[in-house]
């Protein structure tokens, strides 16, 4: 989880990077900016829940596995101008489901 975590930083930065030099159209810039934004906050909660430990776990691992669904269905639009289907959406909403999860996690934590 920390490593997914680290990972979703590095990208949060390198597509930022991407983002403000490639010149992309208006709506691929705010695609973009969208996958950033949810890589970039996702980052740190990823790494907090790798250190939160086994709890959380589920929470975690749909919070990756959604956000890594989401990315993929956006960048895969953004840089190669198709449509995976239903996998952004899915993604939205596997993340949704972690943060329910974790949720639930840190009442019974108190």
């Amino acid at each position: 989880m920390k490593a997914l975590g680290c990972l979703a930083g590095l990208l949060a930065v390198a597509l930022a990077a991407a983002g403000a030099h490639l010149g992309l159209a208006e709506a691929e810039a705010r695609m973009l900016g969208q996958v950033t934004m949810l890589l970039g906050w996702h980052a740190p909660a990823l790494l907090a829940l790798g250190l939160w430990g086994a709890p959380a776990r589920w929470g975690g691992t749909l919070l990756a596995v959604g956000l890594g669904l989401f990315s993929l269905g956006v960048l895969a639009r953004v840089f190669g101008g198709v449509s995976l289907g239903p996998v952004a959406p899915a993604g939205g909403i596997a993340m949704m489901l972690g943060w329910a999860w974790l949720g639930v996690v840190a009442l019974r934590r108190g």
